[in-house]
């Protein structure tokens, strides 16, 4: 058992990037990788819109210049217009994270009228009987593409979320193109991480080294190619990778998020880091939360760090990468995270990895057996073709 965690005695004082909303854990998906904790916050339980908007206040107060509307599904809440064009008059860029298949074209307008900035729109392949069975969604390929073809028209800036793994990284090069046709300005070439309901998946997403190396390799050459045309963002998987990537770009530097019942985290997953105490919104204000919590200081900075990350050339570069997953991995929150080649268990995941690979994917298990609260009209959706990668 890993020793009792001695919080340390310090404050940070720089105030965050951006803030992430996670408005609800409600979605009308049901991807196998899942990064929502494995207990989803029920609706009755989520902030308030009055809620909200005091959040938005005190990250304006704070000086925080970017909002991220999140979920889950943020369009499922009625009254995201009401905080899209509250965190728009408090000067906050405003981002939706979103599938995008409950979205119309009316609202999206609306939307855009009232502050949104940039969409970040999900894709889960470009073959739409994979993409269904990923995302456990009837249609919602083809409403994507329609939705990203309202915002080519409304000059709404978009970036494509491709959650990538060994069912659909054969496709990767055509999800490149199928950004470059929509005119996305940016894909994220997300591998997945396995945290929350993902972990349950993880023997069916686990990609081959091969594949993660042959996507590494084709990325690599299109970064060359495309540049000046799409960015890329894009990170080895982790459990291939010999050197951990800077997770949220340090814990408690940059950003802050925040769960649909108000908690308060350095990151997505920090919830499963049982022995840290996070606060609430609802009962300590979002400044001290940031500046002053004994979890936001835990793992800032390098003093808390273990050798050899202490002396380490990277450590402010990776920040001793990702807690959660030092956590998950080798049951020691303050350990080596074992993506790194310089820890004790990285030859044992990168070994588990590969056995989980080299088996027959098992079939996936999703938090919901069917999904009927939405299934958009198959429609045929054509779009006109860009720049030809092949």
């Amino acid at each position: 058992m890993p020793d009792k965690l001695i919080i340390p005695e310090r404050t940070y004082t720089e105030a965050p990037m951006a803030i992430l909303a996670e408005l609800t854990h409600r979605c009308p998906l049901s991807c196998g990788y899942c990064s929502n904790p494995l207990e989803l916050v029920k609706k009755d339980s989520e902030l308030t819109t009055d809620e909200w908007l005091n959040v938005i206040d005190q990250a304006a107060a704070m000086g925080i210049y970017q909002i991220h509307f999140s979920g889950g599904e943020p369009t499922l809440r009625k009254d995201l217009e009401i905080m899209v064009q509250h965190a728009n008059k408090k000067k906050l860029y405003c981002n939706l994270i979103t599938s995008g298949v409950l979205l119309t074209r009316k609202r999206l307008e609306k939307l855009q009228k009232l502050g949104v900035r940039h969409i970040q729109l999900s894709l889960q392949d470009t073959d739409s009987k994979n993409a269904e069975r990923i995302g456990n969604y009837k249609g919602g390929l083809e409403k994507k593409i329609e939705v990203a073809e309202w915002m080519r028209e409304l000059k709404i800036p978009l970036t494509i979320n491709a959650v990538m793994h060994r069912q659909n990284l054969h496709n990767l090069k055509d999800i490149i193109q199928l950004s470059l046709d929509l005119d996305a300005h940016r894909i994220e070439i997300a591998n997945v991480q396995f945290y929350g309901w993902a972990l349950k998946n993880r023997a069916a997403f686990m990609p081959t080294k091969k594949q993660a190396l042959a996507s590494k390799a084709l990325v690599d050459k299109l970064i060359k190619k495309l540049k000046g045309i799409i960015i890329f963002d894009y990170v080895l998987p982790d459990y291939y990778a010999k050197k951990p990537k800077s997770c949220m770009f340090g814990w408690g530097r940059q950003s802050v998020n925040v769960t649909p019942e108000g908690f308060i985290l350095p990151c997505g997953a920090a919830e499963t880091i049982k022995s840290l105490k996070f606060e609430n919104i609802r009962d300590e204000k979002l400044a001290w939360i940031w500046e002053h919590s004994s979890a936001f200081n835990m793992f800032r900075g390098t003093d808390w760090m273990p050798e050899p990350c202490k002396s380490c050339d990277h450590r402010e570069i990776d920040w001793g990468g990702c807690r959660c997953q030092a956590l998950a991995l080798t049951g020691d929150v303050n350990a080596v995270d074992p993506t790194c080649e310089l820890s004790p268990f990285h030859e044992k995941i990168f070994g588990s990895a590969s056995e989980e690979s080299g088996k027959e994917a098992p079939e996936f298990v999703y938090r919901k057996p069917t999904n009927k609260e939405v299934e958009p009209d198959k429609r045929n959706i054509s779009y006109s073709k860009k720049t030809h990668i092949a």
